[in-house]
């Protein structure tokens, strides 16, 4: 083999190598990656389908029943709500009306598995991304015929 025979072999392998440490890396993390979604985007279909995303909002008023290790609730977004599951344990933070973001999958009858609940850490915090959907739906609550995005 000539010397630049091998100077190209050796370019063409080491192009190789990265591309295919770029393709692990982008896959690793496409799979770690959690969308967040408002209630009502997930209920006008706007969710990703077969993976794992984030909901968040509040938890509603009188919505928290607990059997054993699993909790069932509401959270909203104050324009829509969506049912979540959750066994195991719950931050101390979390109650009625504070703001939550839970992590899971949409089952097929609506139910969203929750595997993550976090509660906000204090009196001043929400999720930002939360927060405006919840501005967003008192809005469009107090007037109905205007938009509730922009």
């Amino acid at each position: 083999m000539k010397p630049r025979q091998k100077r190209i072999a050796l370019i063409v392998g080491g192009l190789a190598s990265i591309a295919l440490a770029a393709v692990l890396t982008l896959n690793a993390l496409d799979s770690n990656i959690a969308l967040y979604v408002t209630p009502t985007e997930v209920l006008a279909g706007k969710a990703p389908q077969g993976k794992a995303f984030r909901i968040g909002g509040l938890v509603k008023e009188g919505s928290i029943k607990r059997q054993d290790m699993t909790v069932r609730f509401v959270i909203t977004d104050t324009a829509k709500e969506i049912p979540v599951a959750y066994t195991g344990i719950l931050p101390d933070l979390f109650r009625d009306g504070k703001g939550a973001v839970v992590q899971g999958r949409l089952g097929g009858d609506g139910t969203f598995a929750a595997t993550e609940v976090l509660a906000k850490h204090d009196e001043n915090y929400m999720p930002p991304e939360a927060q405006h959907a919840v501005d967003q739906a008192q809005k469009a609550q107090k007037s109905p015929g205007a938009p509730a995005y922009k």
